[in-house]
């Protein structure tokens, strides 16, 4: 007998999962967020998964509540009568009162309980983890803290983070459905409050950089790829990078070898390449063609 799923998610990492699960499954709903004013035109702009099914599966209710909490929508998820719910980077934190309607299944972007919260992705990256992961999560009251049903573990090394959410996409799609065909087979395992770590929503002003240490700029370059990048005090954006050594040097930011296109630059510890820049208002030139530019040699510094 086909299962009938309320889908919870917003971005393309839910909308990587809900396409799997409409091949095996009849998808009652999606909840998303709302329409957003995007650019500097403040376009109205529905959610990744919003777009996808107005397209593709027009039939499928959508719905976009401001507040969970509110009994309506509550009673609106009951009245639809669904065998599970799965949630994807939703962006919403589920009350009881929908918890208690059918199992809530969390598709969590890491190998819980490390990277709880809302950025487990960046956070892996930045911290340089060599392996990541997805798992399937009863979810609770608490923020990530619900028993574990299945994981699956990747390499995550080098990888930047348009890549990890790709890879992690494919792999949760996998696995839910996985998880949803074999539920009542499953024993949920609680998780280990003392192995927990927390990461935090990623602002803008964290792509800003000093070139203090190579290997760190190197993380934030690949966790920030997609947003926010990584940028200079005075608005320069680094768009690509290469980590060479963790060599020290005394003058911190000096342009140490031009080459074609890129150059070397001193962190105070650490070398890196510069390929790609793109100053404030400008578009992006390679980082050869900057320096020209801005008629800076070996031995000067970056600006």
């Amino acid at each position: 007998m086909q299962k009938n799923i309320v889908f919870m998610g917003t971005p393309s990492y839910a909308t990587t999962i809900l396409k799997e699960l409409l091949k095996s499954f009849n998808i009652l709903a999606l909840y998303t967020q709302e329409d957003k004013a995007v650019g500097r035109k403040q376009i109205l702009t529905p959610s990744h998964t919003k777009a996808f099914l107005m397209q593709n599966f027009p039939s499928i209710p959508i719905f976009t509540p401001k507040n969970l909490k509110d009994e309506s929508i509550t009673r609106q998820i009951d009245s639809l009568k669904p065998d599970f719910i799965i949630v994807a980077a939703y962006g919403k934190i589920l009350p009881k009162s929908i918890l208690n309607l059918a199992p809530c299944i969390n598709l969590h972007a890491s190998l819980l309980p490390k990277y709880r919260g809302a950025s487990p992705i960046q956070s892996a990256i930045l911290n340089a983890e060599e392996k990541s992961g997805v798992c399937t999560m009863l979810m609770d009251e608490g923020l990530d803290t619900g028993a574990i049903l299945q994981s699956q573990e990747c390499d995550i090394k080098n990888k930047n983070s348009e890549e990890v959410f790709e890879l992690l996409a494919n792999l949760a799609a996998n696995l839910c459905v996985d998880t949803l065909l074999n539920f009542h087979k499953l024993i949920p395992l609680p998780q280990d409050e003392n192995q927990a770590t927390f990461c935090k929503k990623i602002k803008k002003e964290d792509g800003l950089i000093e070139f203090n240490n190579a290997r760190e700029i190197y993380q934030k370059f690949l966790a920030f790829f997609t947003w926010p990048g990584i940028f200079l005090e005075n608005g320069l954006k680094i768009l690509d990078l290469e980590f060479l050594d963790d060599k020290k040097h005394s003058m911190i930011g000096e342009i140490l070898k031009l080459e074609k296109e890129s150059f070397l630059l001193a962190c105070q510890i650490g070398t890196l390449r510069i390929k790609k820049l793109q100053a404030s208002g400008k578009k992006p030139i390679d980082a050869r063609s900057y320096l020209n530019g801005k008629r800076l040699k070996n031995g000067d510094c970056l600006r």
